[in-house]
């Protein structure tokens, strides 16, 4: 049926076509030819364990042969065939296999070394920094304060404003004893 409808595409055509009635019995036998057979079951059997410990080379002609495989009818799979190239497409090997043994506690362990690095720097620059600018002392900003009532500054809402109650300038904890 399949070689009628293209012979009847190909007659149809204004062109020559190279899928003409008398060269399309060549290109079907050459594909028919070409079709796989099956997988020995030995080849297959516990594929599962073996496939990690096989070599790439190995592990890529098994995926061709099962792919060419499965160009054929899946009814005339073996079940060994269908489980074989089920593993191998979904199985949990390559990017779906699961994390190692202790993968979490490492990366535990690599962050709270990286929060104590972070730490130890924290500290460290704290310890040798300069000492606060003398601006920052609650009497400077107290001074700060009556500066701006003095001036008049935002009379309507700000600082010079009747019943302000806002700090104002201050921003400092009172200096301790």
């Amino acid at each position: 049926m399949l070689r009628n409808s293209i012979i009847r595409a190909a007659s149809s055509s204004p062109r020559q076509s190279l899928l003409s009635s008398r060269s399309f019995p060549t290109v079907y036998n050459a594909v028919a030819q070409r079709q796989a057979h099956a997988i020995s079951n030995p080849t297959l059997a516990n594929i599962e364990k073996r496939w990690p410990d096989m070599p790439p080379q190995e592990q890529a002609e098994l995926w061709m042969a099962l792919r060419d495989r499965m160009k054929v009818d899946w009814h005339e799979l073996t079940m060994a065939e269908k489980k074989a190239a089920y593993w191998i497409a979904f199985g949990p090997h390559g990017p779906r296999a699961g994390s190692p043994p202790g993968e979490g506690w490492t990366i535990f362990a690599y962050t709270m070394i990286g929060v104590g690095a972070s730490a130890v720097i924290f500290g460290a620059i704290r310890y040798f920094a300069r000492p606060a600018p003398h601006t920052m002392t609650r009497e400077y900003q107290e001074q700060s304060n009556e500066y701006l009532k003095e001036q008049n500054v935002e009379p309507i809402t700000g600082i010079s404003s009747e019943g302000y109650q806002g700090k104002g300038q201050i921003q400092s904890r009172p200096a301790g004893k």
